[in-house]
């Protein structure tokens, strides 16, 4: 199952995500399930750190990617990680025995 975690501030707003793990519906490199939520997690990720230019961490390894925003207030940030939520939680509801999308407050 792939576990995508978002992470929302006790102001609101969120701050990154922590994606992880495989969704078995496929054979390696043939899951379109992972390759669909793995391309908008770096589309995410590569907007913000690359687009934007925020002051970000991110790293990416098989079937785990990580993504924390250390510079606050910045309002295409939130747009970009909202319409993540969105898309993920629009994608769990298609397939809630392969993703589960969990918000955390940090």
């Amino acid at each position: 199952m792939i576990k995508a975690e978002l992470f929302r501030s006790c102001e609101g707003m969120l701050t990154g995500f922590h994606i992880t793990g495989h969704s078995g519906m496929g054979e390696y490199g043939e899951d379109v399930l992972c390759a669909f939520v793995s391309s908008a997690a770096y589309m995410a990720a590569n907007t913000i750190t690359d687009v934007i230019c925020a002051d970000a961490y991110a790293v990416a390894d098989d079937g785990d990617m990580i993504l924390t925003v250390t510079e606050k207030d910045i309002p295409e940030c939130q747009m970009i990680l909202e319409g993540l939520r969105l898309h993920l939680e629009e994608t769990e509801k298609q397939y809630p025995d392969n993703l589960k999308v969990i918000l955390t407050e940090v």
